[in-house]
């Protein structure tokens, strides 16, 4: 599968929620990353169909997304970010509704259902009702009826919210061992799950894409922007109020401080390697004015 945006914009009156996104996906993993009002519900919204655009194209291995209509959705798995469920459903209840909803043959969807259970470790929780469970539980529901039909592309959005560190691991081991020759789009505001499984990251800002590359890529790129330097405990941290501090720690009577600047921001400051938690900062921090 190959889906192509050709300058898809969508428009609010005189906002710009997407400004002529343009870029071509194949199969793996992408992490779309962006502050909020970035502009990516918007664009995974557009992409299945519950928000039309106001302008460009989309193209399924060449084919317009209207053109191809039904065939479309059969290929796509999705987990919106906030997921709704029928509370008096039990999980088993609510995957078959799921099941016959994307036209799975019955037996088909009972073994997907029992297998991703336990992908998840829900299946000691398939007859309890959905309205019983937690919300990371439910969140697991919501994972797993995206996976139900075997989608060729799946979308995820914020799907690690309220689940736990262990869960999240879970997490990320599933999508990597699903996502071989699949296209997974997953936006997230927590930097660690793309860093973790992403081939390539994707950053929206104010409607725009304004980078795409690998992690090591985009990390790459600050290589000479990120510092770390040691300051003892009765130093003041005034000097550094405008700038952008990705990290500070206390380390017994010292505190380390890492800080994004295109030079050096102090004397004893040294250069690190960037994360990508500090390319999101990067991009993303508020800019500071100088004091008059």
């Amino acid at each position: 599968m190959k889906i192509q945006f050709i300058n898809v914009s969508k428009k609010y009156k005189n906002h710009l929620a997407l400004d002529r996104f343009t870029t071509t996906l194949t199969p793996g993993i992408y992490g779309l990353l962006g502050a909020n009002g970035a502009g990516k519900t918007t664009l995974i919204n557009i992409l299945v169909g519950v928000l039309p655009r106001s302008s460009g194209r989309i193209l399924v291995d060449g084919i317009g997304v209207e053109e191809l209509g039904k065939d479309f959705l059969k290929e796509l798995g999705y987990l919106p970010q906030y997921p709704r469920f029928y509370r008096d459903f039990t999980v088993r209840e609510f995957l078959a509704y799921m099941g016959a909803l994307k036209g799975i043959p019955r037996h088909v969807a009972h073994r997907r259902t029992e297998e991703l259970l336990w992908a998840v470790n829900l299946q000691g929780a398939v007859d309890l009702k959905i309205g019983a469970l937690s919300g990371g539980m439910r969140q697991r529901v919501g994972i797993v009826q995206a996976l139900l039909g075997d989608p060729g592309l799946l979308i995820l959005d914020e799907p690690t919210a309220g689940l736990d560190p262990q869960e999240r691991i879970r997490f990320r081991n599933l999508i990597t061992r699903f996502a071989e020759n699949r296209i997974v789009l997953l936006a997230t505001h927590v930097v660690s799950d793309v860093d973790a499984i992403a081939n390539e990251v994707l950053i929206l800002k104010e409607g725009r894409l304004i980078r795409r590359g690998t992690p090591e890529r985009l990390c790459d790129e600050l290589k000479s922007k990120a510092w770390e330097l040691t300051l003892s405990e009765d130093c003041p941290l005034s000097s550094f109020d405008r700038a952008n501090v990705s990290r500070l720690r206390r380390s017994g009577s010292q505190l380390r401080i890492r800080v994004l600047a295109d030079v050096r921001p102090s004397q004893g400051a040294v250069q690190v390697d960037a994360s990508l938690e500090d390319v999101f900062l990067y991009h993303f921090a508020e800019v500071k004015q100088p004091e008059d």
